[in-house]
């Protein structure tokens, strides 16, 4: 369908055209960033805090302490090191500016639509790539680089059934046994 060509697209060229042309808007680029790097829903990015995550540990929680789980499920993530690196630059860059991770102008960010806009135009990814497609990319390169579905299910928040119907056809060994019957 159109849809997944686009979305093939954005895949491919990971994420490089849709955040350079993000660099305009710092809560943007660390939006995308963050949304690349650790398959989060949009929700849970917009309303990180500093407070939500431990550089020292390399974790961060998808939601307040104490927060009831819902249907959509948060839990804590791993950060990579180069996530890390660039939470430990924004950070010494707000100081104690903002609560929130991506902010503008020290005030929280309650939706990305506009300027996300402006940068998927820019980057020439057309109108149906939607801030879920960077969950989307998360979990294609998860299962392309062969990473075990329960990892990278409990990365994601997601069901291992939900990650293997929608992306399982991206993993390396997807019918390698079944071709060689």
């Amino acid at each position: 369908t159109k849809i997944a060509a686009k979305r093939k697209v954005a895949y491919e060229r990971g994420g490089k055209e849709l955040r350079h042309a993000a660099k305009r808007w710092p809560h943007l680029y660390r939006f995308i960033v963050i949304g690349l790097l650790t398959g989060s829903r949009s929700g849970v990015i917009v309303n990180l805090q500093w407070n939500w995550i431990d550089l020292d540990r390399g974790l961060m929680r998808r939601r307040p302490e104490g927060k009831v789980e819902t249907k959509k499920r948060t839990p804590p993530v791993r950060i990579g090191a180069k996530l890390t690196r660039l939470l430990r630059h924004w950070k010494r860059l707000d100081g104690d500016r903002s609560k929130w991770v991506c902010h503008y102008d020290g005030r929280p960010v309650l939706k990305v639509r506009r300027s996300w806009a402006s940068a998927v135009a820019q980057a020439g990814l057309g109108k149906d790539v939607t801030p879920h497609t960077l969950r989307h990319t998360r979990a294609t390169w998860l299962m392309q680089h062969g990473i075990d579905p329960w990892e990278a299910a409990g990365h994601l928040g997601m069901s291992v059934e939900t990650l293997q119907r929608v992306y399982g056809k991206h993993h390396p060994n997807y019918q390698k046994n079944a071709a060689e019957i």
